[in-house]
């Protein structure tokens, strides 16, 4: 079994799940800092090369999880793993956002949508070589084009 242990925690301006945006045409604009361990610091080498990181965290106020879930953005169930619920049967969670600088062991960064607080399990670089024509949004994409 995977015992996982923080290298860090997010510093946010969300102080309340309620906080975060949400659903439809929500923005995650909102600037905060990944505050890594010291004893974790050294593994940021030359991390600040890249645009956009992923951050692998914790939904460490989830409790419980759904395996049917209902997404804010739409009127219908969808499957947890159809989701971005925090109700999962493991509750990991990532996040991919803009490196804005690096100070030390604080990385600042923007897109933020974990709450204060939250322990962070890892970060990678964000790289895609997948193009955009070929993405697709699933049952987002359909919601989205009810709501307008």
């Amino acid at each position: 079994m995977f015992t996982s242990r923080p290298i860090g925690f997010v510093s946010s301006p969300y102080k309340q799940p309620g906080n975060v945006p949400r659903g439809l045409g929500a923005k995650h604009q909102a600037e905060g800092a990944l505050k890594i361990l010291p004893e974790f610091a050294p593994g940021l080498t030359d991390i600040e090369g890249f645009s956009h990181l992923i951050v692998l965290w914790e939904f460490d106020r989830s409790e419980g999880f759904d395996l049917v879930a209902h997404p804010p953005s739409d009127n219908r169930t969808h499957g947890v793993f159809a989701t971005r619920s925090p109700f999962r049967p493991n509750p990991i969670a990532l996040t991919t956002v803009e490196l804005l600088r690096r100070e030390g062991a604080v990385l600042h960064v923007r897109c933020v949508d974990m709450l204060d607080g939250t322990p962070i399990l890892d970060i990678k670089p964000y790289l895609s070589s997948i193009p955009e024509e070929k993405l697709r949004r699933g049952w987002l994409a359909e919601a989205e084009a009810r709501h307008q």
